[in-house]
């Protein structure tokens, strides 16, 4: 039986200032049967010694060296598949960016929830990730009131950074 029937939450967000921001929810962590996935980065190891059991990684590739992340994305997106039935979330919750984008569309197809909080750095306009999880998203957050010009059904949740 579930830990106490915990919903299942998997975070899922790429490395650096996404990660970030997807670790100041880490209060949830612990009401919640959660999972996190992020890319596999030299910076993202002790987060398996952190959370040991509840971890797993994705390829770390960038639109920056296109060649090589023209096999990385897909190679991501069938990883997002795998982990998608090996844990079953009922919700997805993100920071972005294009490591997070296939997962929010498979949760979608099977109809899971999906909470997709825009990140901090933008507050003039929108990301890829956004523009792609924006029409889908259950729940869609801006930490800018400046950004609902940009989505205007989004909520404004202030600051993920308290």
């Amino acid at each position: 039986m579930r830990e106490f029937m915990k919903k299942k939450v998997l975070f899922i967000s790429s490395t650096g200032g996404h990660l970030t921001e997807m670790l100041e929810l880490k209060k949830l962590f612990s009401k919640v049967d959660f999972h996190l996935i992020t890319e596999k980065t030299k910076s993202t190891f002790s987060l398996q010694e952190k959370y040991p059991g509840r971890v797993n990684y994705m390829t770390y590739g960038t639109k920056d060296h296109l060649l090589s992340y023209l096999f990385i994305f897909p190679w991501n997106c069938l990883k997002s598949l795998y982990y998608f039935f090996r844990f079953s979330p009922e919700y997805v919750i993100t920071t972005g960016a294009h490591t997070a984008v296939p997962m929010c569309y498979i949760a979608k197809f099977f109809r899971r929830k999906i909470i997709y909080i825009e990140t901090f750095a933008n507050i003039e306009s929108k990301t890829l990730s956004g523009r792609l999880v924006y029409p889908i998203a259950d729940l869609f957050i801006v930490q800018w009131e400046s950004m609902l010009k940009f989505y205007p059904k989004a909520v404004y949740g202030g600051w993920i950074f308290k």
